[in-house]
């Protein structure tokens, strides 16, 4: 972990990353996991939690950023796929959003 490193970074699981994340996981369990005080990030640094964001805009590191959007084309061509299966936990319109979501996701984080 570097003390001198002034980038925020995302995290590598950039998908289970956030508030809305842990959110889901509290309503399922019934308990919300703890945010962790260090995390490996998308550029591979391991960095303070404090010094990661989900948000676009306040991602000041190169590699985190193209990381992040990668990832969220990789989530919007999964959700596609998923939703053609028969028996998908994902209907149809439910799963154009959420893959536009992720698309548009994706685009702020390239800008």
């Amino acid at each position: 972990m570097s003390q001198t490193d002034p980038h925020i970074h995302v995290e590598q699981k950039v998908m289970q990353a956030g508030a809305g994340f842990r959110n889901v996981i509290a309503s399922s369990l019934g308990r919300a996991p703890d945010a962790p005080s260090v995390v490996t990030t998308g550029c591979g640094l391991q960095v303070p939690y404090a010094m990661t964001s989900h948000r676009p805009e306040s991602v000041t590191c190169l590699p985190c950023r193209e990381h992040a959007h990668r990832e969220h084309l990789r989530f919007a061509e999964q959700v596609e796929r998923l939703s053609r299966m028969p028996g998908a936990p994902v209907a149809g319109d439910q799963a154009v959003k959420a893959a536009q979501w992720a698309r548009d996701r994706a685009k702020r984080f390239s800008g």
